[in-house]
């Protein structure tokens, strides 16, 4: 007999409650029903904590649309019985900022354009400069990486009021600046300018450990394929490291554009023209004792924080995808 022959012969022999049977689906009832659950506890338990953070936004915008009698009236309004615009067209007169308060100060829309230039160079300095220290940490090997590394670490445990007095010493005496000589005396170096609003926040502690963290997950043999075809170390970053790590750009590039926007205390001990302050600071201005413009200040402080809302929209998706990824590896 041949070999298919008793092949077919065993298979005959074989009852046909030895056969392997398809194992049985269990029924996704169960877990259709545990998933509805875990959605429904996720949204009750979310939703309270949206109210609780969105609450004092909401009422800012309400009351930037009430007249003054109805902002103050002992029971708050959501939603403004008699709305007006005249904190808006008091905010924006004729083009430019109100005078207000009896000529104790005047405004204009250079505000807003102090604070867009500070911001908008600030993000693209640090995100450049955060992103070329941490290819260094993360893909480059030299002698004490890995202390100047926690020396960086070591650094934001440090409260920024601690080093207020020395940035400020060191803005005052950058040499050739501000009247200064090379040795940085006889003027007022950085003060004053926008090279001391700037400047100062162009790396960021944080920034690095967060594309270091990023870099890390990128493959190195992707690095040896670009280096065996003759690129060099720069050509690497910006064309391989650079375009993998976009998702960790922009959450770099959103944190630091929202720090720069908000920033008050700092530009409020550099600066002391009026043509060049910021918008936090320029919006301080309104609120004066016993005298405080709440209807501007309320219209003005909506219209400040349009940019950093319509920024995290725009990037929202990348914002997300790299805080998510950054901790996959190291």
């Amino acid at each position: 007999m041949s070999g298919l022959d008793e092949g077919v012969a065993l298979r005959e022999a074989v009852p046909e409650a030895l056969e392997p049977t398809p194992p049985a689906r269990k029924p996704q009832n169960g877990n259709n029903q545990f998933g509805l659950r875990q959605k429904v506890v996720t949204y009750v338990v979310l939703a309270p904590l949206a109210i609780l953070f969105l609450a004092p936004f909401a009422w800012l915008i309400s009351a930037s649309f009430q007249p003054m009698g109805e902002i103050f009236s002992s029971v708050p309004h959501w939603i403004p019985k008699d709305p007006t615009l005249e904190g808006y067209k008091g905010f924006l007169n004729v083009g430019h900022l109100t005078t207000f308060q009896q000529g104790q100060g005047h405004g204009d829309w250079r505000w807003f354009a102090n604070s867009a230039f500070v911001a908008v160079s600030i993000t693209v300095l640090q995100t450049f400069f955060n992103s070329l220290c941490a290819y260094c940490f993360a893909k480059r090997r030299f002698p004490g990486r890995n202390a100047i590394f926690l020396l960086f670490l070591a650094t934001m445990m440090v409260p920024g009021q601690v080093t207020l007095i020395p940035d400020y010493l060191i803005v005052q005496h950058i040499p050739f600046f501000g009247g200064n000589d090379w040795l940085g005396n006889g003027g007022h170096g950085w003060l004053d300018s926008y090279w001391g609003l700037i400047m100062p926040g162009i790396v960021s502690a944080f920034g690095i450990f967060l594309l270091r963290q990023y870099m890390l997950s990128i493959p190195d043999q992707l690095l040896e394929a670009a280096r065996i075809d003759g690129a060099g170390e720069f050509r690497i970053f910006r064309s391989v490291v650079l375009p993998l790590c976009l998702p960790a750009l922009a959450a770099n590039a959103i944190f630091t554009f929202q720090g720069a926007w908000e920033d008050f205390f700092w530009p409020l001990i550099i600066m002391s023209s009026p043509d060049k302050i910021t918008a936090p600071v320029g919006l301080a201005l309104f609120v004066v004792q016993n005298r405080t413009s709440w209807t501007l200040l309320f219209a003005g402080s909506v219209i400040a924080t349009l940019p950093m809302i319509i920024v995290f929209i725009v990037f929202q998706r990348k914002f997300v995808q790299g805080i998510a990824l950054t901790g996959i590896k190291g």
